[in-house]
């Protein structure tokens, strides 16, 4: 994940960057990382690791900000948004990380790391806009919460160094966001299972954004 370097203002972490996580989440997979490093090191064993942004698509958990937001707009509910949803992200199709990870398994240097993204920065409010239009619904269904405590201003990655394997995404951000959006709304029995039966889910929910409506 991304998370490991932190946030940056201006410019991109490159793989050599220092790890700067901001939540224990964060260290958690920074953590993982140096362990890994530290095997290869000392045993010599064969590793690749790769960091990816974040990524979008089918079949992903409602708790992330897409999934979320596409499930409660068809559901006619509020969309929380940290902040003044100014924070960014460099956003990547499944598919098209999924394809970078095979070409690092299979292309990539023993004991190297790898940056994955495509390059798609946006706001989490421009992104939010963008889902609200696709579904023809109001801007006016956003409600700005507080922050979360350890919420990064903005991801981005140098890419450099997997597009030299011969990496580059194949799916565009809009197009991607749309079959993701045409996704969810031709397969609710997946989704309302999980936002509408699982306690953990609602549980999760009304902790992250302080509320006790789960939509």
């Amino acid at each position: 994940t991304d998370e490991v370097y932190g946030s940056i203002k201006r410019g991109s972490f490159n793989e050599d960057s220092i790890l700067s996580p901001s939540s224990p989440y964060a260290a958690s997979k920074a953590s993982a990382d140096l362990l890994t490093l530290s095997y290869y090191a000392t045993y010599k064993c064969p590793i690749i690791i790769a960091r990816s942004t974040n990524n979008f698509g089918p079949y992903q958990y409602p708790e992330k900000l897409i999934p979320l937001f596409i499930t409660s707009t068809l559901d006619g509910g509020i969309l929380p948004l940290y902040g003044n949803g100014l924070n960014i992200r460099d956003w990547i199709y499944v598919k098209d990380n999924c394809r970078a990870i095979d070409l690092v398994l299979h292309n990539g240097k023993i004991g190297e790391i790898y940056n994955i993204g495509a390059g798609n920065e946006i706001t989490n409010l421009a992104l939010t806009k963008l889902i609200l239009k696709d579904l023809n619904k109001p801007n006016s269904l956003v409600r700005f919460v507080k922050d979360r405590a350890g919420h990064d201003k903005r991801y981005s990655l140098k890419t450099d160094k997997i597009r030299a394997l011969g990496f580059e995404p194949i799916y565009r951000f809009k197009e991607a966001l749309h079959q993701t959006i045409t996704w969810y709304r031709q397969n609710r029995l997946w989704w309302e299972k999980i936002k509408k039966r699982s306690k953990e889910f609602k549980s999760y929910y009304n902790r992250q954004y302080n509320t006790t409506r789960c939509i």
